[in-house]
Order: structure tokens, then C-alpha cells, then sequence
């Protein structure tokens, strides 16, 4: 069996959906299954169960024998959410009862950190050093509960014979219609294209940077759902990993190609970028992915317009999911 957590969301359920399409069986989705906004994402998916989160230890301490593999992708993600302590509960103490218990029945462990850990990037992107996790400033408590998670990994003296940890940047994608404000901009601009015939970018509240030209590293869900697969299949070289396009791109370039996909005509306007997330807000990210690669991931990364074309004429515009 391989369990993944998180399985009724974004990216939990696309991986499902690429596991289910390379042959895979047996797959035991783990969540929170009481959101009736999340069903569609798994629905026709073939699997061997549905276990609700809160019981999932207990079921895990009956059937380990049979689980061969775990992606604990599960996790709070909203990052306008400051209630510290929901964090420490879903990101910090329920993932580390998963190490344990990995560690305890020798199963090999993938799971979910953020690039959200690196905060403003003063100390670039760079996942080569395990001492950097100790050294990182997040900007929010969801970014500070990844990185407790990251340090408190590192700092274990007995760990899975194989772990991972994924450091996601922007991912887009198929299935996140259920994610609200958290949505990524792709998902925001095919609506407001849609409706409105423009779209609305947030403007720089920096002198360095000008409306629209913030630079984030924006990843395909298919390529991560790629690297989750190569790792589980490689299970070597334990530890953290970026997990992003490794090219930083405009939110402008991503509006632009949005508007190309739909075939639309061009119409970007800026609005102030909201005062609760403002002095939050990361500016420039770029994930260094040497290590990866390192290890022999060779796999050609979707570009950000060809991400962006096949997210919108193959989904967003039919309203499917993978």
C-alpha cells in the first residue's frame, strides 16, 4: 500500500491521480474528508480506502506490514492564517508522529515543507546546507511551522532508512478549485479573464521592484507529482530538497501567458497588495534545484507558458481534473 495524506487536496490528489495512471495499486488516501468541496478531486479514483485523519495512527499501527511507501502531504497551508497553534497542531505535532511511526515500522517517508521557510530569501535558496533550516527567518507562521518541522527532522537521531523532505514553491495546477484566496494567481487569472475580460496583480509596495515584475518560482503540479515518483522509486540520499521550476518568473509573465492560452487580448491592471499580507510578502523566489539533479533527476521541467497552456485548455477551461 502507499498512503498519502492530504489526498483530498491540490496536490495530494493530483499525486494520487499519477500514481492510480502509472500502475500503481492499492493506494490508501488519508484527510479530512468532512469538505464536500474537496470530493470532486478524488472522485472515479480507484482506491484501496479513505481513512480520516484523526484516526489514521490507529489504523496505521494494524496494517503497517502491508505499507510500502508514505507521502505525508497533508498539512494547514494558508498562509494568511496566524493562529499559531493550529500550525503547531497539523503541521508540527501531527507530522512529527508520522516520523515516528515511519521510523518504528521502517517505512520510507516523503513529505510536504515549503519554500515559505526561506522568508524574504536573505539567505538565498539553497538546499545544499542542513544547517541553514536553523539559520532561516520565516515571514509567517505557516512558513515558521515548516521550518520546525525541517529542523526538528534534522535534528533526529533516528530517522526512516529513507526521507525527503520537498521544499514547494508556487505550484499550479489542476485541482485546487477548492482553494479559495489560497488558489495560485494561474487559477485567479483564468476567472478574471474569464468574467472581466482582465486581470488584476498586485503592485510592488518596493522601490526595487516594479508592479507586476515580483519574481516567483512558479512549478507545474505534474512536475512535482514527477519528483514525488522518482523519489519514492530511487530511495536513496535522504533529506531536504527544493522542489520548484528552478527559473523565477514575473507575476506579469505569468498573466501574460495566461491571456495567450485563453486567447485573449492583453489587460492588466494593479491593485495595492492587501495589508495583512503585506509586510509579509516574499518578493523574489528561485529554487536552486542542483541537488536533485544530483542524484540523478534528469526530467525536463514544464516552462511556465507550457505549464500555464495545458493547466488552461485542459482543465481550467473544461472544469476537469487529473
Amino acid at each position: 500500500m502507499i498512503i498519502v495524506t492530504g489526498a483530498a487536496g491540490f496536490i495530494g490528489s493530483a499525486l494520487v491521480g499519477e500514481l492510480l495512471r502509472q500502475g500503481w495499486q492499492d493506494i490508501v488516501a488519508v484527510d479530512d474528508f468532512s469538505r464536500g468541496d474537496k470530493a470532486p478531486n478524488l472522485a472515479g479514483k480507484k482506491l484501496a480506502a479513505r481513512i480520516e485523519r484523526a484516526g489514521f495512527f490507529e489504523w496505521l499501527d494494524v496494517n503497517e506490514k502491508l505499507v510500502q511507501f508514505i507521502f505525508h502531504l497533508g498539512a494547514r497551508t494558508d498562509t494568511t492564517e496566524f493562529n499559531k497553534a493550529v500550525f503547531d497542531e497539523l503541521n508540527v505535532r501531527y507530522s512529527q508522529r508520522m516520523w515516528e511511526a515511519c521510523v518504528r515500522y521502517g517505512i520510507p517517508l516523503v513529505y510536504a515543507s515549503s519554500a515559505a521557510t526561506y522568508g524574504g530569501g536573505e539567505l538565498g535558496y539553497s538546499d545544499a546546507d542542513e544547517t541553514l533550516p536553523f539559520r532561516l527567518r520565516p515571514l509567517n507562521p505557516y512558513g515558521e511551522s515548516k521550518n520546525t518541522f525541517d529542523q526538528w527532522a534534522l535534528s533526529q537521531e533516528r530517522k526512516p532508512f529513507f526521507w525527503a523532505g520537498l521544499k514547494f514553491f508556487n505550484v499550479y495546477g489542476p485541482n485546487e478549485y477548492h482553494k479559495g484566496r489560497m488558489a495560485s494567481v494561474v487559477f485567479h487569472a483564468f476567472n478574471q479573464i474569464q468574467a472581466q475580460g482582465t486581470m488584476r496583480l498586485f503592485r510592488s509596495h518596493r522601490p526595487d521592484f516594479k508592479d507586476g515584475e515580483q519574481l516567483r518560482d512558479f512549478v507545474y503540479v505534474k512536475d512535482v507529482c514527477a519528483v514525488c515518483l522518482f523519489l519514492m522509486e530511487h530511495r536513496k540520499h535522504s533529506g531536504l530538497y527544493n522542489l520548484g521550476s528552478g527559473k523565477a518568473r514575473s507575476f506579469v509573465d505569468l498573466a501574460r501567458a495566461t491571456f495567450d492560452a485563453m486567447e485573449r487580448p492583453e489587460h492588466i491592471t494593479f491593485i495595492d497588495t492587501p495589508a495583512d499580507i503585506r509586510d509579509k510578502y516574499q518578493y523574489f523566489t528561485e529554487a536552486d534545484m542542483a541537488r536533485l539533479k544530483g542524484i540523478g533527476y534528469a526530467a525536463p521541467f514544464h516552462s511556465l507558458e507550457e505549464g500555464v497552456a495545458d493547466y488552461v485548455l485542459n482543465y481550467l477551461a473544461k472544469g476537469a481534473y487529473c
